[in-house]
């Protein structure tokens, strides 16, 4: 599920990248409505997905599969034009997305930290009042 909000807060990304293209500065009502709703859809996505994948790859994939689709859209409605090395870097775009869901996850470092018993100790020292020692059993 996690991977489904994500990529969905990509797309809500593509969206709001193009309606603020079209609101010509925020000065156009419909696109700015459109871009400010779909920025905080893709916001909140992408802030609940980050409680369940890495915010490295999550925020990678998110900003690659917007840019992919923003491109894509751009391309297939003749606002931008289409090329070869186009093609083919939005491609390698959507190959590392899927790369970086198929490569194992594991906690880092930082998170291995946190929950041993250093993080123990370093937590019942932050709770304890100035001047005294923490209590152990």
């Amino acid at each position: 599920m996690p991977w489904i909000i994500l990529l969905v807060s990509a797309v809500f990304e593509a969206v709001w990248a193009t309606a603020l293209g079209k609101s010509d500065g925020l000065s156009v009502l419909g696109p700015s409505v459109v871009f400010f709703v779909a920025l905080a859809l893709s916001m909140l996505g992408l802030g609940w997905a980050t409680k369940h994948i890495p915010i490295g790859t999550a925020y990678a994939v998110w900003v690659g599969v917007g840019a992919a689709l923003t491109v894509t859209y751009a391309i297939l409605t003749g606002d931008e034009s289409v090329s070869v090395g186009k093609v083919v870097f939005i491609a390698g775009i959507i190959a590392a997305v899927v790369g970086l869901k198929l490569v194992p996850s594991r906690p880092g470092r930082a998170a291995e930290r946190a929950s041993g018993p250093e993080a123990d100790a370093s937590a019942d020292s932050a709770r304890a009042p100035a001047g005294t020692a923490p209590d152990r059993p």
